[in-house]
């Protein structure tokens, strides 16, 4: 048995390339886009979210959940992932297990997905609601 050749790379290098194919929003566009129907999806987990809160009408979805809940052909998806067009921001805490979640979004079809650059922490000090 043969061993495939693997490329090493950093984490900051695949975190640069999966950013090239995202138009990142900041805190008052991702404001924008969830009051035009658009969903913001909070992927930190659990503690986080208790000693920071949360943004109002966001959907909580935890990172390992999150391709499941969002993928409109999947039986487990939330009522809410309707159709691949959907707009989608992921919010992580500061914004970088949010682009890679945004990319694995995409590649499931919802071309529209993104992140928040900055995550939650951009958001609250942007003086955005929160909860």
């Amino acid at each position: 048995m043969g061993t495939a050749h693997v490329t090493k790379r950093s984490v900051d290098e695949l975190l640069a390339e999966a950013r090239q194919g995202l138009d990142r929003l900041g805190p008052e566009e991702a404001a924008a886009v969830q009051s035009a129907g658009g969903l913001l999806v909070d992927i930190r987990y659990a503690a986080l979210r208790e000693r920071d809160g949360t943004i109002p009408g966001a959907l909580i979805v935890e990172r390992n959940e999150l391709e499941w809940r969002l993928d409109p052909q999947c039986d487990h998806r939330l009522p809410e992932a309707t159709h691949h067009d959907l707009q989608v921001v992921v919010v992580c805490n500061e914004g970088y297990a949010s682009s890679f979640a945004a990319v694995s979004l995409r590649q499931l079809g919802l071309t529209r997905a993104t992140d928040l650059a900055g995550g939650f922490q951009a958001w609250r000090a942007a003086g955005l609601p929160v909860h």
